[in-house]
């Protein structure tokens, strides 16, 4: 996927994934990992079997490739995000909460299949997997205990509120309809007041 620059993280084009890894979103998301075959995948990519293996060694690869490509691009949404704000705790925790909201609202089937296939990756490959996603992570540990720090935030425990914003960012993946009854910048909006609450802004 393309990342964004630091003007257009807030912009979603439909997702620019090879061929590949886009007939493997589409077979992930509605069959699961071990519910879904190579001939699956080739037949949803409009490639051989044999032309799919060309450009992957194993349907483990492809699976690979396909949770890093999803969270590379968060982590460079959210980079971007950080990078657009002025350098001060609750300005960098309301740009960096709302990149993570826009992302489960408008990747929600790579948010998906990324979060629920973790347990279908080898073990080598689950470590590289959770490392890129503890370097997220850790982005809002540490813009939360800037705050705390600075006395802008007046959670008694930072690490417990970055991990319940988290939660509460990538959870709008499971009910968030572009049809619903809220506009994105209203869910945003309210969100960033839940968010803003568990840290005590």
């Amino acid at each position: 996927m393309t990342a964004p620059g630091s003007a257009d993280w807030r912009r979603y084009d439909p997702p620019d994934l090879p061929r590949v890894l886009d007939a493997a979103l589409q077979c992930f998301a509605e069959q699961g990992y071990h519910g879904t075959s190579i001939r699956d995948l080739a037949a949803t990519a409009g490639l051989s079997v044999p032309g799919v293996y060309h450009h992957y060694r194993s349907k483990q690869e492809i699976l690979l490739a396909l949770m890093m490509a999803v969270m590379d691009e968060l982590l460079a949404r959210s980079e971007a995000a950080l990078a657009s704000a002025p350098d001060e705790p609750s300005a960098r925790f309301d740009v960096l909460v709302e990149s993570l909201l826009r992302f489960h609202m408008f990747r929600r089937q790579q948010a998906f299949v990324a979060s629920s296939e973790i347990r279908s990756l080898a073990p080598e490959n689950r470590e590289a997997y959770v490392g890129r996603r503890d370097t997220q992570q850790r982005m809002i540990d540490d813009v939360v205990t800037a705050g705390v720090e600075a006395g802008v935030f007046g959670t008694p425990y930072p690490l417990d509120a970055a991990r319940a914003v988290s939660t509460l960012c990538v959870g709008v993946a499971s009910w968030y309809r572009e049809d619903g009854p809220l506009a994105p910048d209203e869910l945003v909006a309210r969100h960033l007041v839940l968010a803003r609450g568990l840290v005590q802004a």
